[in-house]
C-alpha cells in the first residue's frame, strides 16, 4: 500500500513538473519571438495541410501525365503516410482532449488558429510525415535539409504562436515521423510479397 501511495505521489510530481516545465518553455518561445517573424510564421504554419496533403496530389497527376509507374508509386506512399498521421493524431487528440495553451493560461498571446484539442500538434505531425516520407523516397540532401527545416519551422511557428505546448510538437513530430517510417517499411514488405509471388508462379 505504502508502495503504490509513492508510486502515487510519485507519478503527480512528475506530471506537474513535466507541465511546469512544458508552460516555462512555451511562456519563453511565445512572449519573447521576434513579433516581426510573425506574419511569416502564420503563413509557414497554415502551409503544413495544404503542403502535406498537396504534394502527393502533385506527384499522382505528374505519373499520370508521364506514365511513371514510380512516381505513382511515391505519390500513394507519401500521401498514406500523411493520412496515417492524421488518423493518429486525431485519436490522440480527442482521447486526452488537452486544452489549449491559451485558454488555461492568459499570459500566452494566441497569433494564430486553434480550436481542436491541444496534444499532439497536427500541423507539426503533418509537416514531419511529409517531411520524412519524401526524404526516404528522394534521399538527397538538397531534398531533405529543405523538408526538415519547413517541418521543424512549422512545428516552432506552434509554439511562437502561442497554440501548442512544447510537448505537443514534440510528439507531433514522433508521431509524424514515425508513421512515414511504419509506411515505408510496410509498403517495402508489401513489394517483397508481391515479388515473391510472381517468382514463384
Amino acid at each position: 500500500m505504502r508502495k503504490q501511495l509513492l508510486l502515487l505521489c510519485m507519478f503527480f510530481a512528475v506530471s506537474a513538473f513535466s507541465q511546469n516545465t512544458d508552460i516555462e518553455l512555451l511562456r519563453n518561445i511565445n512572449l519573447n519571438r521576434n513579433t516581426q517573424l510573425d506574419g511569416f510564421l502564420k503563413h509557414v504554419s497554415n502551409s503544413a495541410g495544404p503542403v502535406a496533403f498537396g504534394l502527393p496530389v502533385v506527384l499522382f497527376g505528374l505519373s499520370f501525365i508521364n506514365k511513371d509507374t514510380l512516381t505513382k508509386q511515391r505519390s500513394f506512399y507519401i500521401g498514406a503516410s500523411v493520412v496515417t498521421a492524421v488518423v493518429v493524431t486525431n485519436i490522440l487528440k480527442y482521447s486526452i482532449n488537452r486544452t489549449r495553451p491559451f485558454n488555461t493560461y492568459d499570459f500566452i498571446e494566441k497569433m494564430s488558429s486553434g480550436g481542436s484539442p491541444s496534444f499532439p500538434s497536427g500541423h507539426t505531425s503533418d509537416a514531419f510525415s511529409l517531411a520524412t516520407a519524401v526524404s526516404l523516397v528522394y534521399p538527397k540532401w538538397y531534398v531533405i535539409v529543405p523538408a526538415y527545416a519547413w517541418a521543424a519551422t512549422v512545428g516552432y511557428s506552434r509554439m511562437a504562436l502561442g497554440v501548442h505546448y512544447p510537448s505537443d510538437v514534440l510528439v507531433g513530430a514522433i508521431i509524424g515521423s514515425g508513421s512515414a517510417f511504419l509506411c515505408y517499411k510496410g509498403q517495402q514488405w508489401l513489394y517483397k510479397k508481391r515479388s515473391h509471388k510472381l517468382a514463384n508462379r
